[in-house]
C-alpha cells in the first residue's frame, strides 16, 4: 500500500510540474504575439498621431494695424516746375504759347509720413517733399492741414514737417537691434493714393547698401522686406507686432516702378537721431571719422593679404579729420564700434549715424593681425567737434540760391581744387534748371570757380547775357552741366 501511494504521489507531483511548465510556456509565448499585434508600426503611429496635440502657429496683425494706421498720414505736396519742361518747339515758330501754358505749370506729388508726437511732428522722406512750395497733410480722420518744412537730411533720405494741431496719436519707437531677420513686420501708408493700407510681410535683411541716395556721406543701412510697397507708400510706417516704429519705407527694386517682391526701409536708428537733431537744432548733427571705406570680401583679402574676413577696410584718411588725429591709418580693418561688431560698411555707418560731432567713441581695428583699439573723437563735416545750429549756417545768396565754399573733406575726396556748394534753394533760375541741393559749381563758362565770392561775381557779371552754362560734381561723384537764364 505504501508503494502504491508512493508512486500515486509522484505521478500528481510529476502532472502538476508538467501542467505548470506548460503554463508558463504559453505565457511566454502569447504576450509577446499579443503586445506585437498591438505594436504594429502603422498601428502604434496612428495612436501617436491621434494623441498628440494638434499646434498651429496664429500671428495677429490686427493689434499693429489698430495702433499704426492712425498715425500715418497722406502727404501732398505741390511745386512749380520751369516752363522749359512743357515748351513745345512749334510755339517758337508760331509765337507765344497758349494763355493757359503762359503760367509756371504746378507738379504734384503725394507719399506718406509718420506722425512722431502728439504736437505734430511728421517725419517722412526727403524726395517726397524735395522742392515744394506747398505740402498739404491729409490725417487718418480725414482732416486737412497745411504743413511746414522743420528741416531736411538727404544723406539720409529724411525730412521733418509741423502741423499746428494738439493732442494727435503718435507711434512709439522699437528696438532696432531686437529686430530679427524672419520677424513679421507691417509696413503702413497710402499707395496709389489708397489711404490707410496696411501690407505685411517679414524682415528679409538688415544693414542693406542699394546705392540709392546721392551723396558722398549718405547713409545707406536699409531694412530689406517682402511687405507690398508701392509708389506713395514713401515715408510710411515700418511696425513691428506692438505696433511700434522700426523704419520707415523708402525705395522698392523694381524694374517697372511698382513692387516686385523687393522693399526697403530706414532703420529707426537713423530716423530717430535725424528727428531729434531737426527739431532741436534745425540741421543734423552728423559726427564724422573721415575715412573713405569698403566692405571686406574675397578679393580685397587676396589683394591685401588681410588678416580677417569681415569688417570694413580703410582706404583712405581724411587730411585733418578725426581718423587722422586718433591714430587710424590707410589699411586698417575696422571690426567693431563700442560694443557693435562691424562686418561691412552699412554697418559702419548705421552705428556712426547715432553719434554727434564731439562724442569719443572706440573704435577696434585689425592692423595686419594686431587687435588695437582706438579712441576717437569725432568731429563735423568741416573737421570741427562743434554743434551747429541751423541759425548758424550762413552763405552768398544769389538768385534764389545759397552757395558755400566746399569743404577740404569734400574737395579731397572729389579730387577738386575749389568749388562752390549749393546748400539751400528758394524759387530762382537754380531751382527751374532742377539742380539738385549738395550740387558743387566748379565752373562756371568754363572759368574755374575759386569760392563762393568769385561765383557771385561771375554769375552777376552774366547778367545780361541771357543764359550760362554751369559745370560741376555731385558728392555721389556725378558730373553735371545746367544752363540757367539769368
Amino acid at each position: 500500500m505504501k508503494k502504491t501511494l508512493y508512486t500515486l504521489s509522484i505521478a500528481i507531483l510529476g502532472g502538476l510540474v508538467a501542467i505548470s511548465i506548460n503554463q508558463l510556456f504559453i505565457h511566454e509565448n502569447v504576450v509577446p504575439s499579443v503586445q506585437h499585434q498591438v505594436t504594429q508600426p502603422d498601428d502604434f503611429e496612428f495612436q501617436l498621431t491621434a494623441q498628440k496635440p494638434k499646434i498651429t502657429p496664429i500671428v495677429d496683425f490686427t493689434h499693429a494695424a489698430k495702433v499704426s494706421t492712425p498715425s500715418v498720414v497722406h502727404i501732398k505736396s505741390y511745386k512749380q516746375v520751369s516752363e522749359n519742361q512743357y515748351q513745345n518747339p512749334f510755339w517758337q515758330l508760331f509765337g507765344e504759347a497758349p494763355a493757359q501754358i503762359q503760367q509756371k505749370p504746378i507738379q504734384s506729388s503725394s507719399g506718406s509720413g509718420v506722425i512722431l508726437s502728439k504736437d505734430g511732428f511728421i517725419i517722412t522722406n526727403n524726395h517726397v517733399i524735395d522742392g515744394a512750395d506747398k505740402i498739404d497733410i491729409t490725417l487718418d480722420d480725414n482732416r486737412l492741414v497745411v504743413a511746414k518744412v522743420v528741416g531736411t537730411y538727404p544723406p539720409a533720405d529724411l525730412a521733418l514737417l509741423k502741423i499746428d494741431l494738439k493732442d494727435l496719436p503718435f507711434l512709439e519707437f522699437g528696438e532696432y537691434d531686437e529686430l530679427d531677420v524672419g520677424e513679421w513686420i507691417l509696413a503702413v501708408g497710402n499707395p496709389f493714393n489708397l489711404t490707410s493700407t496696411v501690407t505685411a510681410g517679414i524682415v528679409s535683411a538688415k544693414a542693406r547698401d542699394i546705392n540709392i541716395i546721392e551723396s558722398t556721406y549718405a547713409i545707406e543701412s536699409f531694412i530689406q522686406t517682402d511687405a507690398a510697397v508701392n509708389p506713395g507708400n514713401s515715408g510710411g510706417a515700418l511696425v513691428n507686432l506692438e505696433g511700434k516704429l522700426v523704419g520707415i519705407n523708402t525705395a522698392i527694386l523694381s524694374k517697372t516702378g511698382s513692387y516686385a517682391g523687393y522693399s526697403f526701409a530706414i532703420p529707426v536708428t537713423i530716423v530717430q537721431k535725424v528727428y531729434q537733431d531737426l527739431k532741436d537744432y534745425g540741421v543734423v548733427q552728423r559726427g564724422l571719422i573721415g575715412v573713405s571705406i569698403q566692405s571686406v570680401d574675397a578679393g580685397l583679402i587676396e589683394r591685401e593679404n588681410l588678416k580677417t574676413t569681415n569688417g570694413v577696410y580703410v582706404k583712405q584718411v581724411i587730411i585733418g579729420a578725426a581718423a587722422e588725429a586718433a591714430g587710424i591709418k590707410k589699411g586698417d580693418v575696422i571690426i567693431q564700434i563700442n560694443d557693435s561688431e562691424i562686418k561691412k560698411t552699412a554697418e559702419l555707418q548705421e552705428e556712426i549715424s547715432k553719434y554727434r560731432p564731439n562724442d569719443k567713441i572706440d573704435v577696434v581695428i585689425n592692423r595686419f593681425g594686431e587687435i588695437k583699439t582706438i579712441s576717437v573723437t569725432l568731429r563735423n563735416i568741416d573737421g570741427e567737434t562743434a554743434i551747429i545750429k541751423k541759425s548758424d549756417i550762413k552763405g552768398h545768396n544769389l538768385y534764389g540760391a545759397y552757395f558755400k565754399n566746399a569743404t577740404a573733406i569734400e574737395k579731397q575726396n572729389l579730387r577738386l581744387a575749389n568749388g562752390v556748394k549749393i546748400i539751400k534753394m528758394d524759387d530762382g533760375v537754380f531751382r527751374d534748371a532742377q539742380i539738385k541741393l549738395g550740387f558743387i559749381i566748379t565752373h562756371v563758362e568754363r572759368i574755374p570757380v575759386k569760392d563762393a565770392n568769385h561765383l557771385v561775381q561771375l554769375l552777376k557779371g552774366k547778367k545780361d547775357s541771357g543764359g550760362v552754362l554751369l559745370q560741376g560734381i555731385y558728392p555721389n561723384g556725378r558730373t553735371a552741366y545746367y544752363g540757367i537764364g539769368i
